[in-house]
């Protein structure tokens, strides 16, 4: 069975008015991030950039419901979730700027995110599987897009994670496009959750514009999960921007969308809405929210800036303990590429 989940009061949750503000200001620090990030990549900052406006209480709520020890596996889009879970905004930032992701040396439980659709799938089910065997108490959150449900790594992630119980939420944020392409082009079934059936567990809907029901979403599959028994969630939401820098959206879809109000509206405007109207927050505290917000996006950047320029031939290492030929000749064509080309030219 697949169910659709939503919550529209704290009256009846578990979580506190303490909870809520945490949410809500990891909401303004994933949002001002995303803005930010937009802007210095239109200014040539970096090469390109994903921007995920729209999936913040998506995002923030899966992070709010995974425990301390809980390992994290990113898609590309994951940027919200991982500064939610912890990581640092530097270290978000210094990726796309070719350094190596994890410039920080924090130590948040997660690895490196994928760029390559759906990879990250299986190689989460084989550590959700490795902690089964090790003994290990920790479950595993893969992200990835409705578009992933359309590879083959997705199907055999969630197979193998059936056969064997491994302790994986599979957690899809269904953003409405794969790029250009709609669900009902993606996938003929009824929803993205009910695919977990053919795998033997549990495939659960969310209203993922509604970070408190994520968050209660994700806890319990994590706790199912740390069980045995995988679950896969899929988190409705609304992709605002384009699918990266490279992409123009309106070359493929309408301004208004056909889809229910509830999952187009902007999030973190419906989420201070819905708070300002409990009492839980008021004008004092957004201020300073997005005050302290300003001062670590000042910080971050500043803090990449300061990073050396990455080495070209850092892209060559760690893929061969020695190189093959053709990498070799590719690396030398580079070598030859740059020394008769100026760099700051080719940015331009």
């Amino acid at each position: 069975m697949h169910r659709l989940i939503g919550k529209r009061s704290l009256d009846d949750s578990w979580l506190d008015e303490e909870d809520a503000r945490a949410a809500f200001r990891d909401m303004v620090r994933t949002r001002r991030l995303d803005e930010r990030a937009l802007a210095l990549q239109r200014r040539g900052w970096m090469s390109g950039y994903p921007p995920y406006q729209g999936q913040e209480a998506s995002q923030v709520g899966a992070a709010h419901a995974m425990r301390e020890d809980d390992v994290l596996f990113p898609t590309y889009r994951s940027n919200a979730l991982q500064v939610a879970r912890g990581v640092p905004m530097s270290d978000v930032l210094a990726f796309r700027r070719g350094h190596p992701e994890f410039t920080s040396g924090h130590d948040v439980p997660v690895f490196p995110q994928a760029v390559p659709i759906a990879t990250q799938i299986p190689l989460a089910t084989g550590a959700g599987m490795a902690a089964t065997y090790l003994e290990e108490e920790h479950a595993i959150l893969v992200c990835f897009g409705d578009g992933a449900t359309s590879e083959g790594d997705f199907h055999e992630g969630l197979n193998f994670a059936g056969v064997f119980d491994a302790p994986v939420v599979f957690f899809c944020e269904n953003n409405a496009w794969a790029i250009s392409m709609p669900q009902e082009r993606q996938t003929a079934s009824e929803s993205i959750a009910v695919k977990a059936e053919a795998y033997g567990f549990e495939g659960v809907q969310v209203d993922g514009n509604d970070p408190l029901a994520v968050r209660e979403t994700v806890t319990e599959a994590l706790s199912d999960a740390r069980e045995g028994s995988p679950v896969l969630v899929e988190s409705l939401t609304y992709r605002q921007g384009a699918h990266t820098t490279a992409d123009d959206p309106s070359a493929y879809r309408d301004d208004d969308p056909d889809l229910p109000e509830w999952r187009v509206r902007d999030p973190l405007e419906r989420f201070e809405e819905f708070l300002r109207g409990e009492g839980i927050v008021d004008d004092a505290f957004v201020e300073s929210v997005r005050e302290e917000t300003e001062s670590e996006l000042r910080d971050a950047v500043e803090t990449v800036e300061s990073l050396p320029d990455p080495d070209p031939d850092d892209v060559f290492e760690h893929a061969y303990e020695t190189l093959p030929p053709e990498l070799l000749r590719q690396r030398e064509e580079m070598r030859e590429f740059l020394a008769t080309h100026d760099p700051y030219e080719l940015e331009r």
